[in-house]
């Protein structure tokens, strides 16, 4: 996959907000998932009418996985092993990320500036909602990181954007989870607090899923963190 080769601006589900947008949330999901997956969750969030946040909801490329045997399907990197500290196919994030870019700087385009766009994902789409976000050049309002864990390990990435680096980032996990254990994301966690950005972390008794509880702390959240962008 390369980052010429396919663009999110194709067949991504855009939810509008009733009144004319003056943020985006761009919200990434998960391997083998799509962006119909997390899109039924702008109306569990329970925004008030006015909220004005243009939701956007991309699908990843199609391109084997090696834990999966191979299988095609819907993913933002390859999966080499269960190692964490092996795990995220770095090439294929660096490609990914790329294509994150772009969507933002379309956003951007749009006349949506950084500073009111939230770059948001779950699992895979949080590991790359955390290393973009980290990266990007301009400041943006926030960054979401759901389930997900940082793709060196305990290492944050290299060539780390001063925009960004007091950016609000809420950080959010399962103490049940299977798929992306508990301790991954405390990994996550410990080195974004080492280098002293503005985390909130939550955790919630459930497995890799969204619980309602929960769709409610990110709504308080992306409110909050608007607010402060103005």
């Amino acid at each position: 996959m390369s980052a010429n080769s396919y663009s999110l601006l194709n067949n991504a589900i855009v939810i509008e907000p009733k009144v004319e947008a003056r943020y985006s949330v761009i919200w990434l999901h998960g391997l083998g998932d799509s962006g119909a997956g997390f899109a039924p969750v702008v109306p569990a969030l329970g925004l008030p009418a006015d909220h004005a946040i243009r939701f956007i909801f991309p699908h990843a490329p199609e391109q084997p996985v090696t834990i999966n045997g191979g299988y095609v399907m819907r993913s933002w990197y390859d999966i080499k092993s269960m190692d964490l500290h092996d795990r995220a196919d770095m090439e294929g994030v660096l490609a990914s990320e790329s294509l994150v870019k772009a969507l933002l700087e379309a956003e951007i385009a749009k006349g949506i500036p950084a500073g009111r766009i939230v770059l948001a994902g779950f699992s895979q789409g949080g590991v790359m909602s955390l290393f973009t976000g980290l990266r990007f050049p301009e400041r943006l309002a926030g960054i979401m990181a759901l389930s997900c864990y940082l793709p060196q390990g305990d290492a944050l990435p290299e060539q780390l954007s001063a925009a960004n680096a007091g950016t609000r980032i809420l950080q959010q996990h399962g103490t049940e989870d299977d798929v992306v254990p508990l301790f991954a994301g405390e990994m996550a966690a410990s080195a974004l607090k080492k280098a002293g950005y503005p985390l909130q972390w939550q955790t919630y008794t459930m497995p890799h899923s969204v619980l309602p509880n929960q769709l409610t702390d990110i709504a308080n959240w992306l409110l909050e963190t608007f607010a402060k962008a103005e």
